[in-house]
């Protein structure tokens, strides 16, 4: 394994491993938040699950930018 190989995969490692924290709590988190406006848990919870795909989104243009 190439040490570029083996960056990009732990750079998709920690980022799978921070997604899975959030989509571990995020029930408990939107509940949380509920108590004081539901709106606010619905527009929490929708941004933490698109964070997720934003982040993937932003690394393959950081890729596509540097020619890889």
């Amino acid at each position: 394994m190439s040490p570029e190989s083996r960056s990009q995969a732990t750079a998709a490692g920690i980022i799978l491993l921070g997604a899975a924290l959030v989509i571990y709590f995020l029930p408990t988190i939107v509940l949380w938040i509920g108590n004081f406006s539901p709106t606010l848990a619905i527009v929490v919870g929708v941004c933490l699950i698109l964070a997720f795909f934003a982040v993937f989104w932003l690394r393959a243009r950081y890729q596509r930018s540097r020619g890889k």
